[in-house]
């Protein structure tokens, strides 16, 4: 076997690898995708939760400066939470993204978005969702592009049928050479 053939073959290998490794990819957004749904559209969940953790995309713009309109947070789902840490409240059917700011003598929380010049109304605790653990900026519009049903079966299509062009490119060179 020449050296040519022997880069080859190591190129193809890395090829097939990547190639497996995008389409294992791929596959965990569908199936995360298709648990959210579950989540969402059959259980008639408010939110997913995703081992522990949901998220959501910012609509406003009540945090600019820290969270800007179409960045997406994800909020660990708990009550333990402390002063000045963001949350995510539900607020009759809606999920609000804000700081907080102290407990009052009633033990309510108050919460304030960063770019508001005054404080919510206070909330309990049972309103509480979560604290938001990160911050993905402008993913909400990326999000809507990449995982839409038409795009991810577009690129799951692509993927597949890279691997199998690619197998039999492979195994039609290997025919050549015997």
């Amino acid at each position: 076997m020449n050296e040519k053939t022997k880069i080859k073959k190591k190129i193809n290998k890395i090829v097939s690898i990547i190639l497996n490794i995008l389409l294992i990819f791929v596959s965990l957004l569908i199936i995360v995708g298709i648990y959210y749904l579950i989540q969402i559209k059959v259980l008639n969940n408010p939110y997913a939760n995703i081992f522990g953790y949901t998220f959501f995309e910012v609509a406003t713009g009540s945090m600019s400066g820290t969270i800007e309109i179409g960045d997406v947070v994800i909020a660990e789902i708990t009550k333990e939470v402390k002063e000045n840490e963001i949350i995510v409240y539900q607020e009759e059917d809606n999920f609000i993204t804000h700081r907080l700011i102290r407990k009052n003598e009633d033990g309510e929380w108050i919460t304030k978005g960063d770019a508001n010049n005054t404080e919510d109304s206070p909330i309990q605790e049972s309103q509480i969702l979560g604290k938001v653990v990160y911050i993905f900026p402008k993913f909400g519009i990326w999000r809507k592009a990449i995982l839409s049903p038409q795009v991810l079966i577009l690129i799951t299509t692509l993927i597949i049928l890279l691997g199998v062009a690619f197998k039999i490119t492979t195994n039609t060179e290997e025919k050549v050479q015997k």
